[in-house]
């Protein structure tokens, strides 16, 4: 099975080098690996450049974008970078972050669980971060969510859903575009993944402004975003979260922001979401 794996990364030097010495170790070598160097200012080009040398099936892409951190937009960016470059006879694709420690056999068990049902359309373990010296489950969302730090896709399925929304919220629209293609997902458990830097440590208000404009995007309506603010403020434990998540999506009321999915698709994930309300409370 060939793996393409893209790695977008943003002054990452102080982990790319980790994630790429996980990667090139695995027992089942992937087909390239891209790394885009999205304007990056410290030593990033320098360490994947040493690992060019060593390993001809890995690649650099040096981009030039902005500095500000603008999640679903920036990263997303960058990985198309990537995906131009790539060799498109790949059977899986990946959208990996720069600040991971992948299991040595974390490939092999990707391509299993593809290999074992042609339905499903993404697999993933779960992020691990460090905390009191201990390596904990990242907890941010749900254990039925794949994180956006570790994506996997058949290529089937990445096709299906147009590939990757350029917008906040896109790590959210893929599963439930999955779903509605008729593609399931994989989360193994016994997959563990070290998560060097916490997901959503340098958001700032427009990012979360951002995650509100994204559920108008979504077709979520009011009551499911107010619900879902309600839920990732209570597990930020912030109050300032909650506000700013209603503030973007009033704001993308009034602007009225192209949508991102068509209203089947949206009277889908609606349906999907409110099922899985209703399980949660029964």
């Amino acid at each position: 099975m060939k793996f393409c794996i893209i790695i977008p990364a943003h002054n990452e030097d102080d982990s790319i080098g980790l994630t790429l010495e996980s990667l090139v170790k695995q027992s089942l070598l992937p087909q390239e690996i891209i790394v885009v160097n999205d304007n990056s200012t410290d030593k990033t080009q320098e360490i994947v450049e040493d690992f060019q040398q060593k390993f001809n099936f890995i690649k650099l892409v040096n981009n030039t974008s902005s500095n500000l951190h603008l999640p679903g937009t920036k990263i997303i960016n960058a990985f198309y970078k990537g995906y131009e470059i790539a060799n498109k006879d790949f059977d899986v694709i990946c959208k990996f972050d720069a600040d991971l420690i992948f299991p040595l056999n974390y490939l092999e068990q990707l391509a299993f669980h593809f290999n074992k049902d042609e339905t499903v359309g993404m697999v993933a373990g779960y992020c691990y971060i460090e905390k009191n010296n201990q390596w904990i489950l990242e907890s941010i969302t749900g254990k039925d969510h794949i994180r956006g730090a570790l994506k996997t896709y058949a290529k089937s399925c990445f096709e299906a859903i147009g590939q990757l929304k350029t917008s906040m919220g896109w790590d959210t629209i893929d599963e439930l575009l999955a779903k509605y293609f008729g593609f399931k997902m994989v989360l193994d458990e016994n997959l563990h993944v070290k998560h060097l830097k916490p997901t959503g440590a340098s958001y700032n208000k427009a990012a979360k402004h951002l995650q509100g404009e994204a559920m108008y995007k979504m077709r979520y309506g009011f009551l499911l975003t107010f619900l879902t603010a309600v839920k990732m403020s209570l597990k930020k434990k912030s109050w300032p979260y909650f506000y700013n998540y209603l503030v973007g999506y009033f704001k993308a009321v009034l602007q009225k922001p192209d949508r991102l999915i068509t209203k089947d698709q949206g009277k889908f994930i609606r349906q999907l979401r409110w099922k899985g309300i209703k399980h949660k409370l029964l």
